[in-house]
């Protein structure tokens, strides 16, 4: 069974459900797919998507904790630059091929990073599987010991 689309959903924790809403609707152009409580003012969980890509916002303290990492691959990261700057969006690090690909990072009311990257025009690393297939083994004796045992 293939499952289409985007598999992996990460979640990003917030403090504020209001100010996060406002940051991830007007500001970077997200739609509210879903929202849950268990009660009227208790904490949320929502489901944020734009341009197919999906992204979980939880008030939940014990989901995740604040200051979380995403990667976003978009098609063109001066474009998303240029529209998040019209819409008020400072980024935190400007467009720019610091890590081999061209990026961008824009940090929510939160804390969390939220890295809009290119995708890579470079050849896979040498070693890397062909077609994004599964990897090659790695040549490790350290790797053909298993985990530590616990004594």
């Amino acid at each position: 069974m293939t499952i289409p689309g985007q598999r992996v959903i990460p979640a990003l924790r917030i403090t504020d459900y209001e100010q996060s809403k406002v940051f991830y609707v007007k500001r970077l152009g997200f739609r509210v797919e879903w929202e849950h409580r268990f009660e009227p003012h208790f904490p949320v969980f929502m489901s944020m998507v734009r341009d197919g890509m999906k992204l979980f916002l939880t008030q939940h303290t014990g989901d995740c904790q604040v200051g979380g990492l995403v990667h976003f691959v978009i098609p063109d990261v001066d474009a998303w630059y240029r529209e998040f700057k019209d819409r008020g969006v400072v980024a935190s690090e400007a467009p720019n091929d610091d890590l081999g690909f061209r990026n961008m990072t824009v940090t929510d009311p939160d804390g969390n990073q939220l890295r809009f990257m290119a995708p890579s025009s470079d050849p896979a690393e040498p070693g890397a599987a062909p077609n994004g297939g599964p990897a090659p083994p790695i040549d490790n004796p350290d790797a053909r010991k298993g985990p530590p045992s616990v004594s």
